[in-house]
């Protein structure tokens, strides 16, 4: 067997030797103006140091598989693992969008029927599944209220925003060349008598997030609606927060016209590393003719992709959507079921007002007690020791948990925004307490010099955004 084996290394090296020809920088194809005048600068080590140097990397990196990830408004929670394994399987990965409508049914069939999962959760009539991450389902729901105004005859160029409006908002409505109107909130929601002053015959839509940002629900969403309708306009549901209301109620019952979904925060894809994510639409049955094409469709026991939309936005994305990362989402609902999906809402807004109760004494709490799936605490009272919220999510890192959002939303001084999701144990939570409780008690040099027990001390926020480091030279010349 020994020396059946080395024959083989011996063919198996003979081969490579006979077929492989090292290239050199003279050799390169390329136009000079792109070529590498000399080789690149990589250090010449042994594999067992390549392994090393990766495998320690991979270990310093933190993400929801490494601990409890409170990233507030982001919905930072575990995803099961048999979602990527489904989405290892050939049958998902080895198919082309050009490929004949008759080699493909299943995949079009679960697509369809994922349509029709995302619109009895939303509440809504029809979805695309085209959009590629969050921000662009704004884009893609704010090009079709633009289209349904346009067609109406109406040149509305307003969206309004409660001051508790998610940065996306604000930053899609004008990139399409809206003007923007930011309304006050009081008492933690939407005042109502602002945004009866401030709408008016160029108010195209207004853009709520409900339960808002806060945590807070918006118990007079019925009346938005109306004075949304009343002026002509439409009213936009942003889904960031969708994991509080699950089967418990939806947009469509608020009376919203039109809403986005974040599939990568609410239904099983990783959030986080730089994609793909996806954000369909759904849209009520007055809006279905604008969606961009194709949707899929059924008839006569076929399923097809739909291009004659009468109104339609056209294409916002080449082919049909983040394919995977709709198939996580179909398997992730089927598996739940709707008894699932509601439990999933209820534990997530157990365990935040859990973690809320318990640090209601740690940091103030403003605009009331009750929150859906995340609430805001201030840090104010801090900043008489001389301490301030970056701190203490800096020394948070020494305890072994990543930080919750920071300084968002803005109507909250020194904010510290935790989302503790439906899927952390009591105990992770009593963890977490107990973390920023010590904390509170620390000296204040050990709070405000912190990290210390990480990899990189504490980094200059403002000079690293100013200032980024874009490659390996660059480290080489800074130093």
């Amino acid at each position: 067997m020994n020396q059946i084996y080395r024959q083989a290394r011996y063919d198996v090296h003979d081969i490579f030797e006979e077929h492989c020809v090292e290239r050199k920088i003279a050799d390169n194809p390329l136009p000079d103006n792109i070529a590498r005048k000399e080789a690149p600068q990589i250090p010449d080590m042994p594999e067992y140091e390549v392994i090393r140097h990766f495998t320690r990397l991979s270990q310093m990196n933190y993400g929801i598989d490494s601990g409890f990830y409170p990233l507030g408004s982001c919905t930072m929670k575990f995803n099961p693992k048999y979602s990527e394994l489904l989405c290892r399987e050939t049958k998902a990965l080895d198919i082309h969008p050009y490929q004949p409508e008759d080699t493909v049914q299943g995949t079009l069939r679960i697509m369809y029927e994922l349509q029709q999962m995302l619109a009895e959760i939303s509440g809504m009539d029809a979805v695309t599944l085209q959009p590629a991450a969050g921000a662009h389902g704004e884009m893609t729901g704010l090009m079709i209220i633009n289209e349904y105004h346009r067609k109406k005859g109406e040149e509305r160029n307003e969206i309004i925003l409660p001051d508790t409006a998610h940065g996306t908002n604000p930053a899609s409505a004008s990139m399409l060349g809206y003007k923007t109107i930011e309304i006050p909130s009081k008492e933690g929601c939407v005042d109502i008598k602002a945004l009866e002053e401030a709408v008016g015959e160029n108010t195209a839509a207004f853009m709520l997030t409900n339960p808002n940002t806060l945590g807070i629900f918006e118990k007079d969403a019925l009346k938005i609606a109306e004075i949304i309708h009343d002026a002509g306009g439409l009213l936009y549901y942003d889904g960031a927060n969708l994991n509080a209301i699950m089967g418990k109620t939806c947009p469509g019952k608020m009376n919203f016209d039109i809403m986005h979904f974040n599939l990568h925060k609410t239904l099983a894809t990783p959030h986080g590393g730089g994609g793909p994510g996806s954000g369909p639409v759904a849209v009520t049955k007055d809006l279905r003719s604008y969606l961009p094409v194709p949707i899929v469709e059924k008839a006569e026991g076929k399923y097809y992709l739909e291009y004659d939309l009468e109104n339609s936005i056209g294409r916002i994305k080449g082919f049909y959507g983040n394919w995977l990362v709709l198939l996580r989402a179909y398997a992730y609902i089927l598996k739940e079921g709707s008894d699932g999906i509601t439990a999933i809402s209820e534990r997530a807004v157990l365990n935040s007002n859990y973690l809320r109760k318990q640090l209601e004494d740690v940091l103030e709490l403003p605009y009331g007690e009750l929150r859906k799936h995340e609430f805001v605490l201030s840090g104010s009272s801090l900043k008489k020791k001389g301490l301030r919220t970056l701190d203490i999510a800096k020394r948070l890192l020494d305890y072994g948990y990543h930080a919750p959002t920071i300084y968002f939303p803005l109507i909250v001084d020194e904010a510290l925004m935790i989302e503790p999701t439906e899927t952390e144990r009591k105990e992770t939570l009593d963890g977490f307490v107990n973390a920023l409780r010590a904390i509170m008690e620390e000296d204040v040099e050990t709070v405000s010099s912190a990290p210390h027990n990480t990899a990189v001390k504490r980094v200059d926020d403002t000079q690293a955004s100013r200032e980024p480091i874009l490659s390996y030279r660059m480290r080489l010349n800074k130093r």
